[in-house]
């Protein structure tokens, strides 16, 4: 996705340095990575993203190298395990993918993507599938311009992920949370702590009460609030406010007989029964880096409908959908 790959195109556009893209715009057959997936090669040979997990990206790297050096933009199809020999085993995601090499936009395309990115809003992206290979963008896919056959995916916004106290394991988690494209934010009333230092400079830091800063601004089932400071006087009012927010995922840290109290003190509280608490997967882990982990986990788990269950104990497709289209 174009996301995942952008802060990687944008380093190198503002250095002056030119960016392929490989977009995955068919495939016929199964594979590891959804249509709308990209790969970004630099004209330094260095790269980012994925159209296989890695069957065809040397096949990629040599198709972008050739665009990098002057050849149009195009489409062109590949085939994992298609330069095995005879006797070698093909591997289990065999379907012809449909490649779009083409350079990555410019300005105002490229602009357009970045603000929206970096500002956590939706935005529509188009390239065409015949040539010129034209981009467009637009606020929504109604208003795209564009004729012919296209690519389009929608950059959704930002998701919100907000941090009730600035603890070392709110640190942890919004570390984590940065590679998954999640718009941090992490609150507290208490100024020592929020000066800590430990915070990465990705997340946005507030001293405020967060129940009053939850209720200022406009949270719904696309955010997530996750509970941390260990302090009733700060951690109460913030369940409260995010319960009535209808934030999507509600995590609340602390054993089963601190939960347990928790409860007592919240009794009456509508929705009470949404708190995942205590929070994350059962993991095991002990340092602050392993809950952050059970607890983005989790998060991710339930945001994409799935129990968080080992992979080999089930049969559910590995991926969920994707938001890029055909148009």
């Amino acid at each position: 996705m174009l996301g995942e790959v952008w802060p990687f195109v944008d380093a190198h556009h503002r250095c002056g340095r030119p960016v392929v893209l490989a977009r995955l715009v068919g495939r016929d057959g199964p594979g590891s990575r959804p249509p709308g997936a990209t790969m970004a090669v630099a004209a330094d040979g260095t790269w980012r993203g994925s159209l296989s997990g890695g069957c065809v990206e040397g096949t990629i790297l040599d198709l972008a190298r050739r665009v990098l050096d002057g050849a149009g933009p195009h489409l062109t199809s590949v085939t994992p395990g298609e330069h095995l020999l005879p006797w070698e085993e093909t591997p289990a995601c065999t379907g012809e993918l449909r490649v779009l090499m083409t350079p990555a936009p410019a300005d105002p395309v490229h602009s357009a993507i970045t603000a929206a990115l970096a500002d956590g809003r939706p935005l529509a992206v188009r390239v065409g599938l015949e040539p010129p290979y034209a981009w467009s963008v637009a606020s929504g896919t109604g208003q795209l311009q564009g004729n012919g056959a296209g690519f389009t995916e929608e950059l959704p916004r930002r998701r919100r992920l907000v941090l009730v106290g600035a603890t070392d394991l709110a640190a942890a988690v919004a570390v984590m949370a940065e590679p998954l494209h999640r718009s941090v934010v992490v609150l507290d009333p208490r100024p020592r702590h929020i000066t800590s230092g430990a915070l990465p400079d990705s997340a946005a830091i507030v001293r405020a009460w967060p129940d009053e800063w939850i209720g200022r601004h406009r949270l719904d089932a696309r955010d997530a609030v996750v509970i941390l400071s260990h302090d009733p006087r700060i951690d109460d009012p913030a369940i409260r406010a995010a319960l009535a927010a209808d934030v999507g995922y509600i995590a609340v840290l602390g054993s089963r007989a601190t939960h347990a109290q928790r409860l007592r003190r919240l009794a009456g509280t509508t929705g009470t029964d949404r708190l995942s608490g205590p929070a994350g997967l059962d993991l095991g882990g002990v340092s602050p880096a392993e809950t952050a982990l059970s607890v983005l986990a989790e998060l991710v788990a339930v945001e994409n409908g799935r129990g968080g269950h080992r992979l080999r104990d089930g049969d559910l497709p590995i991926h969920t959908g994707t938001t890029a289209t055909h148009a």
